[in-house]
């Protein structure tokens, strides 16, 4: 007699597993088949009252599970292959399972990146989604984050602080302006944008890569002392939405919190010079927007921000920290 969790993964997952690979969940184990291309894996996990909120909809859950693992594949100039996806429950709830479920499906099929397989667990505490994806890339092409060099021009992509305000919004530490500029930021919270038309664009012509999830300024770090070097950065030119700009401008939020908060979810690239303008127009081409923010250079020091004076700016914090 099939178990609860079997009956589960049968009316749940079993339709989100399209791949042949995935073998209808039937198995322990999914197989890929070889293609000569490089295999790129990640993962990453969120917590229920850590990386969402617990009255979020189990749409917006379902879509961010999935879509900072796919952020992290476009940043490696990856394309999605499929994922894993473990679920630590505390109950089978078919308010939660059925809606997170159809959004789930909806996203891997509109990201072409399926179920392969995974598991469900119970859980006393806290509910959990882990989920790993898999993606290819030629061989010898993963975009690196060790490979910032002195000169690179420093790229995001997007805009960035809005998942931070949004947060704030939905926990009451600050205001908008109004209703529209609270709906933007709070969607852009509960459901990153993961960019994954730029993944070419990075494999071709960046040299070095990642993705902001705990926010720019700590990320820009990791990736300064990972690739041995430092940077200067405009923090005039940090592209902001307007609704961002609206908060600033009103003194809602600061600088401080937009360039350190997480869930961003943009990408961060190092670009050589001679390089730049071949990549501001494939990325033109592909619809997403680019800013160059800075320079790389030679040095250990941390990265220096500055104004529009040329002051140097002292930040307190640079990004979120689980620990």
């Amino acid at each position: 007699m099939p178990s609860g969790e079997d009956d589960l993964i049968a009316r749940y997952f079993k339709p989100l597993a399209t791949d042949p690979g995935a073998r209808g969940l039937v198995d322990d184990a999914a197989v890929l088949a070889a293609s000569g291309n490089d295999l790129v894996l990640t993962t990453d996990a969120i917590v229920e009252g850590v990386h969402y909120l617990p009255d979020d909809p189990p749409e917006a859950i379902a879509r961010k599970a999935l879509r900072v693992n796919l952020s992290d594949l476009a940043a490696k100039g990856a394309e999605p292959v499929g994922f894993l996806l473990t679920l630590a429950l505390r109950a089978a709830d078919e308010s939660f399972l059925a809606p997170f479920a159809r959004a789930l499906g909806e996203d891997a099929a509109n990201y072409q990146c399926p179920l392969l397989g995974g598991d469900t667990v119970s859980t006393p505490g806290p509910m959990m989604i882990s989920v790993t994806a898999l993606g290819r890339v030629p061989p010898g092409r993963m975009v690196r984050r060790d490979a910032l060099q002195p000169g690179d021009a420093i790229v995001v992509s997007g805009t960035i602080g809005d998942a931070a305000l949004g947060l704030d919004l939905l926990q009451g530490r600050a205001r908008a302006a109004n209703a529209a500029d609270r709906d933007y930021l709070v969607g852009r919270y509960r459901e990153p944008q993961p960019r994954q038309a730029l993944a070419s664009v990075l494999r071709d012509h960046a040299g070095a890569g990642m993705d902001v999830s705990d926010g720019l300024a700590g990320d820009l770090a990791k990736m300064c002392a990972a690739s041995g070097v430092t940077a200067t950065l405009d923090a005039n030119a940090v592209p902001l939405s307007a609704a961002a700009q609206a908060m600033l401008g009103a003194g809602a939020t600061n600088l401080q919190r937009i360039v350190s908060g997480g869930d961003d979810y943009e990408l961060l690239c190092g670009v050589a010079q001679q390089g730049l303008d071949s990549f501001l127009a494939a990325a033109q081409r592909s619809g997403v927007r680019v800013t160059v923010i800075g320079t790389a250079q030679t040095g250990t020091a941390a990265p220096q921000w500055r104004d529009a004076s040329g002051r140097t700016l002292s930040l307190t914090s640079l990004s979120f920290s689980h620990f």
